[in-house]
């Protein structure tokens, strides 16, 4: 099996259209045509994770953080960044990344850690906007089911849990095909009049290039009338965090130490409150600052997340418990929640689970 399987059934998973701007995610060392000797699974990629792989017989390396972030104008074995590129290179060893692609699934980090919370009826905290697409089409009244299932086929239609989703008007169009033509319907020179039918349907990003494809190929007309325009509703199956609640209020005490044995963490920080109990929470892992205001909008009572500066704390406003329990921390089961998915999709191929401890934090 080929690197670009895997590479393909991960991205069937976790486009990598719907990762954020800043990201840089998908493959960033390696050739993806080379055969596939074992793949191994990390949180972070470091030279210890790279000995680990060659020790492993894997030419594959698949982390959630990209090794490579920013741009590198040399390679020469200066930092830990350009050692483990370099390492990787000398070894043949192909790079894959996830990181916001991740992050972005519906049930990607936050959800993970939102059920190691226990919380239930979840949903994702702030959708992601700009990756939808409206498109209309026009086709003739007796091919409407036909391109309609391609479109669907496709992957148009799709709205959180429901799919095949479609709208369509019967009217009357027109056309005058030229002397250049090669009409599927009606003659040269000749104004062409027919019943029509008008197909509205709702494209998610990643599918774009896909449903455009479908929809040449099976519409019966020699050039195919269409509008596809980028739409400014959320996503609601694709975006950063996750809320939910809790079973039942737990006073506030309770409530922390709740988190500090769910993620198995000695210690956490937190905000001042004036909240007695907590009931609605919402959870983003990893770097979360900015789901402050989100989290408050959404009327969650605390909000669990990482890396927070010391004024973020003060954003609380003693209305909003934030609850700071580390970056790594907070995404600890990224590298199963990847393993899951692949063993179930290629279940005839070993993956292996890194036993390398990439927390760059330790605790005294």
């Amino acid at each position: 099996m080929k690197i670009e399987h895997i590479i393909q059934t991960l991205e069937e998973w976790t486009p990598l259209s719907y990762a954020e701007d800043f990201d840089n995610v998908g493959l960033l060392v390696g050739d993806k045509n080379r055969i596939c000797s074992g793949a191994l699974i990390t949180h972070d990629v470091t030279v210890a994770v790279v000995e680990e792989a060659i020790a492993s017989n894997c030419n594959l390396i698949i982390c959630f953080h990209p090794i490579i972030f920013k741009g590198l104008t040399s390679i020469t074995g200066k930092n830990y960044v350009e050692k483990t590129v370099l390492k990787a290179i000398e070894n043949k060893i192909a790079i894959y990344a996830l990181h916001t692609a991740l992050d972005n699934h519906k049930k990607g980090i936050s959800y993970r850690l939102g059920e190691l919370l226990d919380l239930q009826q979840q949903y994702i905290l702030i959708p992601q906007k700009n990756s939808l697409f409206h498109l209309t089409t026009y086709v003739p009244l007796n091919e409407k089911e036909n391109v309609l299932a391609a479109l669907h086929e496709a992957g148009a239609g799709s709205i959180g849990d429901y799919s095949q989703c479609s709208f369509y008007i019967h009217g009357e169009g027109q056309f005058l095909p030229n002397e250049e033509s090669t009409p599927a319907i009606g003659d040269q020179n000749i104004l062409t009049k027919l019943k029509e039918t008008q197909l509205s349907v709702i494209v998610p990003k990643h599918t774009k290039n896909k449903v455009l494809k479908a929809l040449i190929n099976t519409h019966p007309y020699e050039t195919v009338a269409y509008e596809l325009v980028a739409i400014e509703n959320q996503h609601p199956d694709v975006g950063l965090g996750s809320i939910g609640q809790l079973k039942k209020p737990l006073p506030l005490n309770d409530f922390l130490i709740h988190v500090k044995q769910a993620l198995s963490v000695a210690y956490i920080r937190h905000s001042e409150t004036h909240l007695k109990e907590i009931k609605t929470v919402a959870v983003l892992g990893g770097s979360g600052s900015f789901s402050i205001d989100a989290a408050k909008a959404q009327g969650a009572d605390a909000l669990i997340t990482a890396d927070l500066k010391y004024h973020d704390f003060f954003r609380g406003e003693n209305t909003l418990l934030l609850v700071d329990a580390g970056h790594y921390e907070t995404e600890q089961f990224t590298k199963r929640i990847i393993l899951e998915y692949l063993t179930k999709k290629i279940p005839n191929f070993a993956f292996t689970l890194s036993e390398v401890n990439t927390n760059p934090v330790k605790y005294f």
